[in-house]
Order: structure tokens, then C-alpha cells, then sequence
């Protein structure tokens, strides 16, 4: 699949794909200002890609993490879904969890976006609080057990 993207100024760096069987495409920080940033400890920041992608019907832009970056710097990407329709700059929050602070230099590499589809679905509310009555899509008996209940 091709979708399409722009770039905002002359100097922004293209996404780019690594290897031909990497799941995203590689976006870069593209500041307006030419300027490094600086992310301290305990802190986030949001970046510009200097980028806008034409994400088609039916899917959205997954924004993820790089491993290099979260591995080897300890800087993860906040949640981001870019949605068919928007057509504006797409920004990249990122939070330092590391002790040190991180230098981000214009044209560095930030995150990736993966193209995903997108199930269309409506929520109805159960009128009795139990879920699965109305229309059993399940097939566990799990309920609402959570961290750790399938190992007793």
C-alpha cells in the first residue's frame, strides 16, 4: 500500500524505512527552529516531524517507539493514533523514564509510524452490567480477573 505524505518545510527529513521488511517507516525531529531539545528527567516533550500523512479510509498511523531509542536512551513514546482524515503536522510526545537528561539533535530519528486497519464498531450498554449477554463474542471464562488470575 502507498499513502501519501508532505512536508511542511524544504529542510524536514523524509520518513524513512530501514530495512524492506520493517513494519514502519522512521520519522525524524524537525524543529522549525533548528533548535536542539533537551529532555530532563521525569519530563516529556512533544516534537515536531515536520511532517503530514494522508492515512486512507479504513486505517490510522500507529505512532510507536523506536527500540534504539527507548533501549539504549530510556525515551518512550507516548500513545498516538493518527486518524484518517487529520491532515495536520504529526507531533511525537516523548517522556524521559531515564535518570539522565537526553539530547535530541534536528534530523535524529524519534519513532515510527505503522499503518494499521481499523475495525469499525459501535459500543452498546448493557442494560443488566453483565457483559457478554447480549451478543457472546467470547469464548473465556475469564471475567474479571486480571494480574495474575490465569495462574492460580
Amino acid at each position: 500500500m502507498i499513502i501519501e505524505y508532505a512536508r511542511l518545510r524544504d529542510d524536514v527529513v523524509a520518513p524513512t524505512r530501514g530495512n524492506p521488511s520493517d513494519a514502519g517507516l522512521d520519522v525524524h525531529y524537525n524543529p522549525e527552529n533548528k533548535s536542539i531539545a533537551i529532555i530532563d528527567p521525569a519530563f516529556s516533550m512533544r516534537l515536531q516531524t515536520g511532517l503530514r500523512f494522508g492515512v486512507p479510509h479504513g486505517y490510522m498511523l500507529q505512532v510507536m517507539n523506536r527500540s534504539s531509542i527507548s533501549a539504549k536512551r530510556d525515551l518512550i513514546v507516548g500513545a498516538h493514533v493518527v486518524d484518517s482524515g487529520y491532515d495536520g503536522e504529526v507531533f511525537i510526545d516523548i517522556h524521559n523514564v531515564g535518570n539522565l537528561s537526553q539530547i535530541i539533535e534536528p534530523g535524529t530519528k524519534i519513532a515510527q509510524v505503522v499503518l494499521v486497519p481499523v475495525v469499525p464498531f459501535r459500543a452498546v450498554e448493557t442494560e443488566s452490567g453483565n457483559l457478554y449477554d447480549w451478543y457472546p463474542i467470547t469464548i473465556s471464562e475469564r471475567g474479571d480477573g486480571a494480574l495474575g488470575s490465569t495462574d492460580k
